[in-house]
């Protein structure tokens, strides 16, 4: 499995040990993200990392800015996005078993590593379920694709 991984200039140190941990864990990990701590805009690496998972260049993608929220909105302004901030492991898995989120945003300033690390365990091992959760799912895409 393919994962995409964004951040801003405030989760450099953070983005580079979940890549270890990814890499570790045996996914192939895909740099969208800054390497740099200079001052830079969130968006540009939400929107990246949104694309790359909707054109299917990655399976699922991870963000990681500040709070995690101004980066998670940026990704889903791209079509078929459905990112979620967590900053706890039970957030995390509902959100893929009952949203099929596509993409966890973390804020470097609210969690610490292994925090980060529990979070993402729980989102990557869990699975969406389908059923009366895929109704729901459709019915936030028919909000996207509606005209406007």
């Amino acid at each position: 499995m393919r994962i995409g991984i964004g951040n801003d200039h405030s989760a450099v140190e953070m983005k580079r040990e979940v890549m270890k941990f990814l890499q570790d864990l045996g996914y192939e990990v895909i740099n969208y993200g800054t390497d740099s701590t200079e001052s830079c805009d969130y968006p540009v690496y939400g929107e990246k990392v949104g694309q790359a998972v909707a054109s299917k260049e990655v399976d699922l993608g991870i963000l990681i800015c500040g709070t995690g929220v101004g980066i998670s909105l940026a990704a889903n302004k791209v079509k078929g996005i459905r990112a979620v901030v967590c900053s706890e492991p039970y957030s995390a898995r509902l959100s893929r078993q009952h949203n099929n989120t596509n993409i966890l945003a973390l804020g470097a300033r609210v969690v610490g590593i292994e925090l980060a690390k529990m979070i993402i365990e729980e989102w990557l091992n869990a699975e969406f379920e389908g059923g009366r959760h895929q109704r729901r799912v459709d019915m936030i895409m028919d909000i996207e694709n509606k005209e406007r």
